[in-house]
């Protein structure tokens, strides 16, 4: 984003002057650092704690302030360790924008030592949080044998593993729901706007845009998921819970399986069996788990294997990145519920 400023005739004056004497450039080059520094200082920098709120972030910020992601492609929120080039990102951002200490423990330390008006912490917003469900209070059948985490003889490995189904109370895969995606939009717009008011009617539109966008792809993906409504299937990871009440898609529950450990045969032989028992017709992966994992626990069955990514971690960001990770997601289940022709 580029800010003009406006330059007394005084000071060109005085450059002028000094360029015609000798030994005067340093002040010269002083004096234009002095003017590009006041450039820079008035761009004020968002970054998020992960990628799909970068997506969100970035069609409010569009033209006015670039936007930054901490969680690298490729790594889990629930256990990811900040490097020390993440620590200086989060102290120099003018608005850091994240879900809460139950969803990116990684960064509440970070997030705490940030003035109020440059830490947004969306879960902490009263319209937000009234929106959330219960980790385990949903419509959804979740009582299954299996449901506990794969662990290993290190209980406090389980516990960074699996930290999001087990400390918090609520389901905080807060950008999963369309509704609370409008939300944060609206409560980064608002941040922005107290930041750089100067900038209100850009990020106005931007936010009009994405209200417009978001409501479009909606319906395109409300007319595409009515047709595997019915369709039984089962996910690795609790993540989906909002997408899948807004869309009203029928999942019989969840295997919260840790892709870094292959399950073993007595798990593997429990996972079969719920996917026989109930008429599984798919069985959802992420980018993360191995394929052997995948292999392993659909093996033996007619239970068709799919992925869904819930960072959409091969989406870059941009004015209508939010819109495409839905669209992708929607994609990603029909492929495998809708029935082979």
């Amino acid at each position: 984003m580029l800010y003009y400023h406006i330059i007394p005739l005084s000071f060109i004056d005085e450059i002028s002057v000094m360029m015609k004497r000798k030994g005067h450039l340093p002040k010269i080059i002083a004096g234009i650092a002095m003017i590009v520094g006041v450039n820079s200082a008035s761009q004020a920098d968002v970054v998020t704690s992960i990628k799909p709120l970068g997506f969100i972030a970035a069609a409010i910020a569009q033209g006015v302030t670039p936007v930054k992601v901490v969680l690298p492609d490729g790594a889990s929120e629930h256990d990811y360790a900040l490097r020390p080039s993440d620590v200086r990102l989060i102290q120099k951002a003018d608005l850091l924008v994240w879900v809460g200490p139950e969803m990116e423990s990684f960064i509440t330390r970070s997030a705490s030592q940030l003035p109020i008006n440059k830490n947004l912490e969306l879960t902490a917003l009263p319209a937000i949080h009234s929106h959330l469900v219960g980790e385990i209070e949903d419509d959804h059948d979740h009582d299954l044998s299996d449901r506990d985490t794969l662990s290993s003889s290190n209980s406090t490995d389980r516990e960074q593993s699996d930290s999001h189904s087990h400390q918090g109370t609520y389901n905080m895969h807060i950008w999963l729901s369309p509704e609370m995606a409008l939300l944060s939009a609206t409560a980064i717009h608002d941040r922005l706007v107290q930041s750089m008011p100067a900038e209100k009617a850009k990020l106005d539109r931007n936010l009009s845009q994405f209200t417009v966008n978001l409501e479009h792809a909606d319906k395109e993906i409300r007319q595409q998921l009515m047709t595997v409504k019915d369709k039984r299937y089962y996910v690795f990871h609790d993540a989906y819970t909002y997408f899948e009440q807004h869309y009203g898609l029928s999942p019989l529950g969840y295997f919260t399986v840790n892709p870094e450990i292959q399950p073993g045969a007595q798990k593997l032989h429990e996972i079969r069996t719920q996917l026989t028992e109930h008429n599984a017709q798919c069985v959802f992966a992420e980018p993360q788990f191995r394929p052997a994992v995948i292999d392993a626990v659909s093996r033996g069955t007619q239970v068709k294997k799919g992925t869904l990514d819930p960072l959409g971690t091969n989406i870059s960001l941009s004015q209508d990145s939010y819109v495409k990770f839905l669209l992708q997601l929607s994609s990603q289940y029909l492929s495998c519920l809708k029935p082979m022709n």
